[in-house]
């Protein structure tokens, strides 16, 4: 969907911008002038929001760690909690257009500072575009860090088995969830396909866990489920750059498909082949700048340039962070940065996963009211086709007859952070609708909840087969002794 701009507004990281209202242009020299009294609010107004987004994500995050789940479930449950579904605490135009009434903080904004409510409902448009910008370069970072984690060195080691089921779990789900609301749901293709796109990821981070937890990281299904993983990251954001750029242009055509496939490929292959060419001379350059955050921020400037070539040549910014991750990872500055980039990914990302939630109208998925039973009925078929469309990628494994290829299937369902982040891109591109976003939203969650405990019934069912069989073989190794005697 091509964005139309008003005069006064910019894109900023996709999102437009309309500084023409809240920074009004001088009759002299075009410069921009804030005005006296709307800079202080809107300053106000960020600082209030990231307290309302800092607290929904301690509490929610806090909340699923004692519950041994993923802490970030709990920040998209806060941000749900505090945004448009609950408290209207949070609250953005584009998710708020139904709701004439002003939310509590810009109500709380204009009692405290005493501009009033009137004042404080002009001003608040701009202090959520800034708390957006602040949701993007969020993403951007967690992408990043995402990329660093990685091994690239084990991504081009990972054995065919794991590319195949890594192939599988993308094109099976993709294809499904696309096709099936096209055909059963009648959707235009721009929604659809990135629905059907959002199906596509792994998250590695919560398969880890579990896997470890389980004490089955090291073996072959979990090795297996790890590189297919990985493969599945790497996949997914070539996807997701892909529909992402679909859905601003508003037009699916094989040309502008190809040219972006190629393109993404090209650009994650050539900036990994040239990062690696000039990372020495990187790190010879850090080692001897003298200066505070000499290397967090060096690998940012690298970072940012990345992500905006990427952008420049209409790919998304996060292809251009998770390669620039890829790359310094292979440094020998890898563990330090990973331990420096944490406190700038605690304080940025969140503000991402909690403005998802608070832009994501559940309300909409209310059985009792007629006209979102369709979106119900969207997140029940997400769901199945989620789940199954994993779940197969185990039994694409031949030749290892012992192997516990539902465990592998499993392992791969969990969409985690990666579905949030698809869901956050589509939210902000407005290629999604209200019932289709909070049905992708409802897929994640419960996909990433039903994984943990479906790997642990999956690997203790195998083992008390593998118990049982031992057994067996014991009992019959006795009585074959007894026989003998």
């Amino acid at each position: 969907m091509v964005n139309a701009l008003v005069p006064g507004m910019k894109m900023v990281l996709g999102i437009p911008l309309d500084f023409s209202r809240s920074f009004p242009m001088a009759d002299v020299g075009g410069e921009v002038n804030v005005g006296a009294e709307e800079a202080p609010l809107i300053l106000a107004g960020v600082l209030l929001s990231l307290v309302v987004i800092y607290l929904a994500s301690k509490i929610g995050g806090e909340l699923c760690a004692r519950i041994n789940l993923p802490p970030v479930l709990g920040e998209l449950v806060g941000g749900v909690v505090v945004g448009v579904s609950a408290l209207h605490l949070l609250m953005f135009p584009e998710a708020s257009a139904a709701t004439t009434a002003p939310s509590l903080l810009v109500g709380f904004l204009g009692t405290t500072t005493g501009a009033g409510t009137e004042t404080a409902i002009s001003v608040s448009q701009s202090y959520s575009e800034v708390i957006s910008v602040l949701a993007e370069l969020g993403v951007i970072i967690l992408l990043f860090e995402i990329g660093l984690e990685s091994d690239l060195q084990e991504l081009i080691r990972v054995g065919p088995q794991a590319a195949i089921v890594a192939v599988v779990g993308v094109v099976a789900p993709f294809l499904s969830g696309t096709l099936g609301l096209i055909y059963l749901f009648h959707m235009t293709a721009i929604p659809a396909i990135f629905a059907g796109a959002a199906l596509t990821a792994t998250s590695i981070g919560i398969t880890a866990k579990v896997l470890a937890e389980l004490q089955q990281l090291s073996s072959e299904e979990g090795q297996i489920i790890i590189g297919a993983a990985v493969l599945d990251d790497v996949l997914g954001i070539i996807v997701l750059a892909v529909v992402a750029s679909l859905a601003k242009t508003g037009e699916v055509e094989v040309s502008n498909i190809v040219y972006l496939v190629i393109s993404s490929v090209v650009f994650l292959v050539g900036s990994i082949v040239l990062g690696r060419f000039f990372s020495p001379y990187f790190v010879a350059m850090v080692d001897k700048l003298q200066t505070r955050g000499d290397l967090l921020l060096s690998s940012l400037i690298f970072v940012f340039v990345l992500s905006y070539i990427a952008t420049a040549i209409h790919l998304e910014a996060i292809l251009g962070a998770f390669t620039a991750g890829l790359v310094l990872a292979e440094t020998d500055k890898r563990k330090e940065l990973e331990e420096q980039v944490i406190p700038l990914a605690d304080m940025f990302v969140p503000i991402f996963f909690v403005c998802v939630g608070a832009k994501t109208d559940v309300s909409v998925l209310n059985p009792l009211v007629p006209e979102n039973r369709e979106g119900l009925v969207i997140a029940a078929f997400l769901i199945i086709v989620a789940i199954i469309g994993k779940v197969i990628t185990g039994f694409t494994i031949f030749g290892q007859p012992e192997i516990n290829r539902l465990a592998i299937g499993v392992g791969m369902i969990p969409r985690g952070e990666v579905g949030l982040v698809f869901a956050g891109v589509g939210s902000a591109s407005g290629a999604l609708s209200r019932p289709l976003e909070a049905a992708i939203i409802v897929m994640v969650i419960s996909t990433t909840f039903l994984a943990p405990p479906l790997l642990r019934v999956v690997f203790q069912s195998s083992s008390d087969v593998d118990t049982t069989a031992l057994r067996a073989e014991v009992a019959s190794a006795a009585t074959a002794e007894d026989i003998d005697i």
